[in-house]
């Protein structure tokens, strides 16, 4: 090693040739990471670790480092058009401004359910689903981030190979990296006329294209017939379903019945001509979406991605938290917020609102865990009330203002769920639902202690560890 440091040093000119090289791939990556004009402390993160890590560091920026998606802005298209046969009048209700900024963060109508019901674990999720499933008559669409091969994922699978051979339009679309079932799993439901596609398939082969690895679809949808939708934050796997582990995740799906539908379809529609490039899906969007009376219950669809610079999902929880009264309750598997959020919880609880945080004692990422843990001594001093459950993993995102706003949805309270992948959340302004939430979160206190401002924190084994992993913060 030292001959070779010698030798190289007796070389003055490949000395030079060397440090130009750096100085000339920091000038150039750096200055394309610069005019992305993203968070400066998430810009400076990428510099510095490309400035430490040469070369090396452009790979992990290659395949890891944040992008943006141009898809067809399918949304303007007249395969939207439909979909204001929908719309409600959004200047009625509690949550109108709400509403609003919906509409045009998302360019999604707001509309209405018939029916709502909240599924608690997956017992009651995956018994609902299937049932719905073997009285499909038209069609089954799709879009999961984690399915898998296991009891769970056979169990769904064969519904649908049953209702493909039934001549029911199958159509499935997985992420590609959150999926670990492959297509030969999938065979039987190829062959029985089923369709399977892949939500950025990982394509390492061209240098110059870079991979979709972070960018991820995280949404966890399902519309029969057009007529009834499931969505939440439950995936398919045994993971996720108490009869088969009892330490399965503690997770909130919902049934949806009403025009909302219409709406949800077309979110899978998109989603399903983006993954594919047929277009023609589109046109026969409307076709198989029947037309339902208004309903009830006001409701609005939420999605957000890495194709939209507004972070739709992220705005509507801010701005929800900063329009709450008296009440904000916040569920969550993995919080990591931004400064916008972190000022809107703090406010509301020094502004004497009741403000609690429901998060897991431990979640499936243990750097998201000492991560999440490093903002509540500030949550804590302002006054949030913090609840750490402990029976199971929690897995449900879900936030509940005042007596009648509810969101839910696949979103987590962190920096990659609002910026990096596709998420799907649905708001409500209706008593009824926020009730029935209520009711959900308050039972799961009684298995989360309250995390007590004060406590002991040893320097090595918590505050350290927790400030470490708050650095990564904005890349998480």
């Amino acid at each position: 090693m030292q001959r070779a440091w010698d030798s190289l040093v007796t070389a003055p000119h490949l000395l030079a040739l060397l440090i130009a090289g750096w100085l000339l791939y920091l000038v150039l990556l750096g200055g394309w990471i610069v005019l992305q004009k993203r968070e400066p402390v998430a810009t400076m993160s990428w510099l510095l670790g490309l400035a430490l890590l040469p070369y090396v560091g452009f790979l992990i920026y290659h395949v890891f480092g944040p992008q943006k998606i141009h898809r067809n802005r399918l949304r303007r298209s007249r395969s939207r058009a439909w979909m204001h046969s929908a719309q409600i009048d959004s200047e009625d209700g509690d949550a109108a401004e709400l509403v609003r900024l919906a509409q045009n963060t998302t360019g999604l109508p707001a509309t209405s359910s018939a029916e709502v019901d909240l599924l608690v674990d997956g017992a009651a999720k995956y018994t609902a689903l299937l049932a719905d499933i073997a009285q499909a008559r038209h069609h089954v669409h799709l879009e999961y981030y984690i399915f898998e091969p296991d009891t769970t994922g056979s169990a769904l699978r064969d519904a649908l190979v049953e209702r493909a051979r039934a001549g029911v339009r199958v159509r499935l679309l997985l992420d590609f990296v959150g999926t670990r079932a492959r297509r030969s799993f999938f065979a039987a439901l190829v062959e029985a006329g089923g369709e399977l596609a892949w939500f950025h398939p990982m394509r390492f082969g061209r240098v110059w294209k870079r991979p979709w690895t972070n960018l991820r679809t995280h949404r966890k949808l399902v519309v029969i017939d057009g007529r009834i939708a499931y969505t939440g934050g439950m995936n398919v796997t045994d993971e996720q379903d108490e009869r088969l582990r009892a330490d399965a995740y503690r997770d909130l799906h919902m049934r949806l019945i009403g025009k909302s539908v219409r709406t949800l379809q077309l979110v899978f529609a998109e989603d399903w001509a983006y993954a594919t490039g047929r277009r023609d899906f589109l046109a026969d969007v409307e076709a198989q979406t029947p037309a339902a009376d208004p309903g009830p219950i006001r409701t609005q669809v939420l999605t957000s991605g890495p194709d939209s610079n507004w972070e739709a999902i992220h705005r509507l929880h801010v701005g929800a938290i900063h329009a709450a009264r008296h009440r904000v309750w916040l569920t969550t598997p993995y919080f990591v917020p931004g400064e916008a959020a972190m000022m809107a919880l703090t406010s509301a609880a020094l502004a004497g609102l009741d403000v609690r945080l429901l998060v897991p004692r431990t979640s499936d990422s243990q750097l998201v865990t000492l991560a999440a843990r490093s903002y509540f001594g500030q949550l804590l001093v302002a006054g949030v009330k913090i609840y750490e459950y402990r029976s199971r993993m929690l897995h449900s995102k879900s936030l509940l203002i005042d007596d009648s706003l509810a969101i839910i949805g696949s979103a987590n309270f962190d920096h990659r769920s609002f910026r990096l992948n596709f998420e799907l959340s649905v708001l409500f302004d209706d008593p009824g639902v926020a009730t029935a939430l209520a009711q959900i979160i308050e039972r799961e206190f009684a298995h989360a202690p309250r995390v007590q401002r004060g406590r002991h924190r040893p320097l090595l084994t918590a505050r350290l560890p927790e400030a470490l992993a708050r650095l990564c913060s904005p890349l998480l």
